[in-house]
Formats: structure tokens, sequence, C-alpha cells
């Protein structure tokens, strides 16, 4: 018999879960395995969820693990510690589509509601934090702040609500889960969705035209930035967010 100790976690871009394996042959072999944990860690961060499991199993074969137990089965192994890793920060990171899916498992949008949605959820967790929320650049665009990303994917909808992906999915709660586990992951995860579940909580009940009012107010961040619409690419800066989000406050 062999002697299988195994890290697994979830990788969200692939959509499945992923495996460290190591065979535990010798002594010192239980040090190895915890500076490897404690290096995953330390990159990935400390509310990354990491399991990890010893298992018998019949010789060296990531097949022998799964015939020793089904739980293992359909899982990504992976060849060692830094691919490991390389995956699960590429999904500690979010992205504006990330929060727009997430959003649109609250509330009904317009892709111009979904812009101001997105918007605002980014600026309230960056003021309250110090922290962005996700990786993406947000523009200053004729009606207020755009991710480029979440306009891409949605701009077919034009002033139409746009629909659920999971159209067959009835329950709120069962179509919120997918989006809310995918924050989750993020780093700070547990973070991030409370603070946008409060910023929901505030505009969420508001039509896209009251939105853009707020949006659009004297001294926020889109009237510090934007120049008209002949100038392309006008980003909005975390630090002019950060002076002047204070504006756009319905408190």
């Amino acid at each position: 018999m062999v002697t299988h100790f195994i890290f697994m976690s979830s990788s969200y871009s692939l959509r499945t879960r992923i495996a460290l394996d190591f065979i535990v042959d010798g002594e010192g072999i239980q040090d190895e395995l915890m500076n490897k944990l404690d290096r995953i860690m330390q990159e990935c961060g400390h509310d990354v969820s990491i399991s990890t499991h010893r298992i018998q199993a019949k010789d060296d074969s990531w097949q022998s693990v799964c015939e020793a137990d089904q739980y293992f089965m359909d899982v990504k192994v992976v060849k060692d510690v830094d691919e490991f890793i390389n995956l699960i920060q590429k999904d500690r990171e979010l992205q504006g589509i990330d929060v727009a899916k997430y959003i649109l498992s609250h509330v009904k949008c317009t892709q111009l509601k979904l812009q101001k949605l997105v918007y605002l959820c980014y600026a309230d967790y960056l003021c309250s934090t110090g922290k962005a929320l996700f990786i993406d650049d947000i523009y200053a665009f004729k009606y207020g702040p755009v991710v480029d990303t979440v306009y891409e994917k949605y701009k077919q909808y034009g002033y139409k609500p746009i629909e659920k992906e999971s159209e067959n999915i009835d329950s709120k709660n069962i179509s919120e889960m997918p989006s809310k586990s995918r924050i989750l992951f993020a780093k700070d995860g547990l973070e991030k969705v409370k603070s946008i579940d409060k910023t929901l909580k505030k505009y969420s009940d508001l039509t896209a035209s009251q939105l853009v009012e707020i949006t659009h107010r004297e001294k926020s961040p889109w009237s510090m930035t934007y120049k008209g619409i002949w100038v392309i690419k006008q980003k909005l800066r975390d630090d002019v967010i950060k002076e002047f989000h204070g504006y756009e406050s319905v408190d």
C-alpha cells in the first residue's frame, strides 16, 4: 500500500476541483508538506479554501486514489506547487463581470443600470477598505462610469432588461449560488460580498435614470473625469473616486 497526501482546492476558471498529490515515502516528508502548505497560504492568502487528505492506495497512481475513494474522481491533478498556486491566484482576483453576474442574481437590470451598480459597488468598497473590488479599469462615458468587459458582455440587450443566463433556474437562492461562490473564493471574498450587498441595498431600487443622475452630480468622480465624447478612454482613477465618491451618496 502507498500513502498519498493531497492538497485540494477549486479552480473557477477551469470549472473543476484541483489537487496536488504527494507520496509519503520517507522521514522528513511531514515538514516538507507543511512548508509547501505555508507557501500556498502565504502566496494565495490565508482565507483561501484548501483541504488536506491522507489516503491509502494500492500504488502511486492517481487512479488508485480514485479507486480507494470516489470523492477524488473528476479532479484535475496538477504537476507541482507553482502550477497549483498559479491556478488559485488566477481566481483570487475578481473581474467586473463577476460582480455583474452577482448583481444580476439579485436585481433585474438593463445594461445601463447594471453598469452604474457595478461602479457603485466598486466605489463603495474602495472608499471603505482602500482596496480595489475587481481588476478592471473603469472609464467615464457619456452616461456615466463603464466597465468595458461588462459592456461587451451585455450590450446586445440595449435598453431591454438583461435575461438571466440560467433561465431554467427559478429559485433566487439557487441562481445566486454560483456567482456568490465565485466572489467568496476571491481574496477577502466574504468582505466583498458584504460590501456589495450593502451597496445594492442602497441603490438597487433606483431606476437607471436616477443612478445616472447620481453619478453625474457636480463634483462626482465622473464629473471630475469626463471631458466629452470626443475624448476616448477617460479612466476613472482610484484616487479621484476616493476623493469625490462622497458626492454620490444616498445615505
